[in-house]
């Protein structure tokens, strides 16, 4: 695995700074824990809906990890479309490695 960003997203899991799933990070986000949140860019709307709307309503940063599915799920180890980082050190430098 070359890329930087899948990298760093298998360090934050192993730091257990990583939330996966779309309920889990809207529980994430409402319970102030989500520093920011990622999603693949094959996601499906429906999921993403109330975990952008939610994050909306916290001021949690939501982007697109520009990574698909299955890019993501074969990083983290497991089924990935949304996800929540919550540490704000490891959630400020993927904003700087996706921007």
């Amino acid at each position: 695995m070359n890329d930087r960003v899948l990298s760093f997203l298998g360090i934050c899991r192993r730091a257990k700074k990583l939330v996966i799933g779309a309920e889990v990070t809207e529980e994430s986000v409402r319970c102030g824990k989500s520093r920011l949140v990622l999603h693949a860019a094959d996601a499906s709307p429906n999921s993403l809906k109330r975990v952008r709307r939610a994050a909306q309503e916290q001021n949690v940063p939501v982007l697109c990890a520009e990574r698909s599915k299955e890019e993501l799920s074969h990083a983290l180890g497991r089924l990935c479309a949304v996800l929540s980082v919550e540490d704000e050190g490891f959630a400020k430098r993927l904003r700087e490695m996706i921007d």
